[in-house]
């Protein structure tokens, strides 16, 4: 590698292509989310306008080139070796940093990441400079660092989040006060106006404003300015009449249309102010090599040539905008990071993705004792006729259903892109590399809240979906920071040998993940997973539980034998994984619970009988495994503290116990898999053997700790391994005997064959 530098601008070059893919299947989330959550627009028909907004507005985005050049840095300060380390590290950081967030399904900052590692690297190479310096001290920092550019960028991105907040959330507030729920009735009035006031802002705001930050701008200059006004009201009366004529000839409401172009103008305003992110650092390593061809090929030469404005490069843009769309179309990763944000902002109920935590539940509760004190002061009459515009159509649907129904309606979707269009086009037209994430992630979150998606029910578990992503944001600020200058300082030490073991190393960092994410995605229904009842009547509801019972038994039986075969070889691996298979079959079971609401309201009025039955099954259900859950616990940090092992007639005993429930476990499995319920009775009369056995064995300990036993730890596992298994006993009894009645009671049951029903997985893990 005699020209290190070629190298390494082709490696950035190929950087560059990939920087594309991972940062567009993170923030395809911004545009295409509000018309994916309202499902009035084919997902193909989306596909197809965003993907022409992406590639205009990559054409016309050379404005915010600027930004990676010399918005963080002083170029001036820096010598062409230098200015390619900082570029190499960028780029390999940018990728991992984006990449994981993709993998992790979360919607991160693609703005924050390229911010934050230009300012890291750029912060380490200064330092290393200082430090080689006899004259400056590092009180000169200042003098490297683009400090009032970067701290614009920076509060400007942090400011985003609150305006962008509270902006949607005011605007969805009027249009659902205006609207209501049941918008129906009052679009047919007022659709016409608020289309007009609609696609008036996104044609100003975004094609006009937007082409501010092009280099086409001056060209239509004499036209534009001074004539704002006149602008604004001609397309106002343009807009209008067209909604008129559109709901006229077509008999559909024109936010339709107002969906589709916001999406088209939203996935302008993203390319437009975020292909910097993507391709601006290449570029200017690009215009650094030209330079350095240029001046004798002197890596020393200073790169004061990057503080000049340079032409666009229009077929780099248009092999960019290229590249935006075939990710658009092919990237599975932007379809997990797009469910995050949709299931936060879903007006149902609906599988929640986080887990509360104390700030999510402070934040809950601070609100809710706000909002009674807001309350107090507002009149009465002035809060009941303002609740009337917010009061939701009665439309039951389970967790599993609303995964299928739209998330949110048109109101709120041409809410969210009208506003996030807005906003975006705005800190472009200002040559602001603003946050396109932060602003339309939180203009939906406003939204959401301000139409009163986040109820008692869903608030502390979406309160902390925001918090987690909003976590994540700081975190992409700071890894990018930190993971930037460390990969810089990496390279400084010797650039020959680490920019190739780093590229390797990225490589197989990206594999690993793609892989990671590809398996997460092909996960398939599991054969014994559990499956919720959807039946409405005793009968049906007994054949459909009985399913459920035998795969819980059969997997109840796997999970005991292990625990003890664990216990017997100290195998902490099999523990461990043990411990992992009941926790995701309680979940299981849990999520069963969660449904005993929905499958009430679905049951006939002939069937209320069915739901006693259903509740006492599940409450067996979550008996059993919430013994074996307790048993794999303990046997896992018995063996995990390394205490001492148990004595081989204690193993040999759990090996009998296992051996008598492996055969009760079996019969059980295999009388419900067939419905051969006449069996259950056999089944019943074995259970006192069993119950001797353990009470023998109880015996037996209670005998040894008295004479001979000297490890407490060992006689507390012992116990307790034998008392929780009596309970899971008596919960496999109590089952068999409830199934046993609901047998005797609804002897045709017998003869009823199975019907195989379509159901799905309970996603809850």
């Amino acid at each position: 590698m005699d020209n290190i530098y070629l190298f390494m601008l082709i490696a950035i070059t190929i950087l560059a292509v990939v920087d594309i893919v991972v940062g567009v299947s993170n923030d395809a989330i911004n545009f295409l989310n509000s018309a994916i959550g309202s499902k009035v627009i084919s997902l193909r028909t989306i596909m197809i306008v965003a993907s022409i907004g992406i590639f205009i507005g990559a054409v016309f985005s050379s404005g915010m080139m600027e930004v990676a050049r010399k918005g963080i840095f002083m170029p001036a300060q820096f010598e062409f070796s230098e200015i390619m380390l900082i570029f190499m590290a960028v780029m390999i950081t940018d990728i991992l940093l984006l990449d994981f967030f993709n993998t992790l399904g979360l919607p991160t900052s693609t703005t924050v990441s390229i911010v934050f590692n230009l300012l890291g690297a750029a912060v380490v190479m200064s330092l290393i400079k200082i430090s080689a310096s006899e004259t400056e001290t590092f009180a000169e920092l200042g003098n490297y660092i683009n400090t009032e550019t970067a701290l614009t960028i920076i509060s400007g991105i942090l400011l985003s989040v609150l305006i962008a907040f509270t902006v949607g959330a005011f605007v969805q507030w009027v249009s659902r006060l205006l609207f209501t729920f049941n918008y129906e009735k009052r679009i047919k009035s007022f659709g016409t106006i608020f289309g007009g006031v609609a696609l008036t802002a996104i044609t100003y705001f975004i094609f006009l404003k937007g082409l501010k930050g092009t280099p086409y701008y001056n060209e239509l200059k004499g036209l534009l300015e001074g004539n704002e006004i006149f602008i604004i009201l001609g397309s106002f009366v343009f807009w209008t009449l067209f909604s008129y004529l559109f709901e006229l000839i077509t008999k559909k409401s024109v936010l339709l249309f107002v969906i589709g172009v916001g999406t088209f103008g939203l996935a302008l305003a993203f390319s437009g102010n975020d292909l910097v992110n993507f391709i601006g650092v290449p570029m200017a390593a690009y215009h650094s090599y030209e330079a350095y061809i240029a001046g004798g090929m002197d890596a020393t030469m200073s790169m004061a040539v990057l503080q000049k404005k340079v032409p666009a490069e229009p077929l780099l843009l248009f092999i960019a905008g290229g590249i935006m769309v075939l990710t658009l179309w092919f990237s599975k990763k932007a379809k997990s990071v797009a469910e995050t944000e949709i299931s936060l902002s879903r007006q149902g109920e609906t599988h929640e993705k986080f887990e509360p935590n104390r700030l999510s539940r402070s934040v809950v509760k601070g609100t809710t004792q706000l909002s009674s004190y807001f309350s107090v002061i507002i009149p009465q009459s002035v809060q009941d006729s303002i609740s009337k515009s917010f009061n939701k159509p009665e439309i039951l649907l389970s967790k599993d259903q609303s995964i299928d129904a739209p998330a949110f309606d048109m109101i709120r979707a041409s809410v969210n892109l009208m506003v996030a269009g807005v906003l975006i086009a705005i800190a472009t037209s200002m040559k602001l590399p603003l946050s396109t994430t932060y602003v339309t992630f939180m203009v939906a979150m406003g939204t959401s809240l301000a139409d009163r998606a986040w109820g008692r029910e869903s608030a502390v578990y979406r309160v902390a979906g925001v918090l987690n992503v909003i976590g994540g944001w700081f975190g992409t600020a700071i890894g990018a920071f930190v993971a930037s200058g460390i990969v810089v300082f990496l390279i400084n030490w010797n650039p020959k040998v680490m920019t190739p073991i780093l590229l390797l190393l990225t490589v197989i960092l990206l594999y690993r993940n793609y892989k990671s994410h590809k398996n997460k995605s092909n996960k398939t229904l599991e054969e014994d997973s559990l499956i919720k009842a959807e039946s409405s009547s005793v009968q049906g509801v007994i054949h459909e539980s009985a399913a459920n019972i035998a795969n819980v038994v059969k997997r109840g039986n796997k999970i005991y034998t292990n625990a003890i075969n664990g216990l017997a070889k100290q195998d902490l691996d099999l523990l461990k994984k043990n411990k992992k298979q009941i926790i995701k079959l309680s979940q299981e079971v849990e999520g069963l619970r969660d449904n005993i609401f929905y499958f009430i309201k679905n049951l006939d009025e002939s069937s209320v009988g069915a739901s006693n039955f259903y509740i006492n099954i599940l409450g067996y259900l979550q008996d059993m495994t919430q013994s074996l859950e307790y048993i794999s616990k303990v046997s896992h940090k018995h063996v995990n503290n390394n205490h001492k092992k148990l004595k081989f007639s204690q193993i040999k005993e759990l090996k009998e116990i296992d051996e008598s429930l492996d055969k009760l476990f079996n019969d059980t499995k295999d009388a419900f898999s067939s419905r051969s319920f006449e069996q259950i009775g056999n089944i019943l009369n074995s259970k006192e053997e069993v119950f001797k056995i353990l009470s023998e064995k109880i015996q037996k300990q209670v005998e040894r700790t008295r004479s001979e036993e000297s490890s407490p730890k060992n006689t507390t596992l012992y116990f307790g391994i034998l008392l929780e298994t009596k309970d899971l006993l008596k919960g496999t009894m109590n089952l068999l005997e409830e199934y046993h009645d609901a047998h005797d009671a609804n002897v045709p049951i017998a003869t009823i064959p199975v019907v195989d029903a379509v159901v799905e997985k309970d996603n809850i893990l």
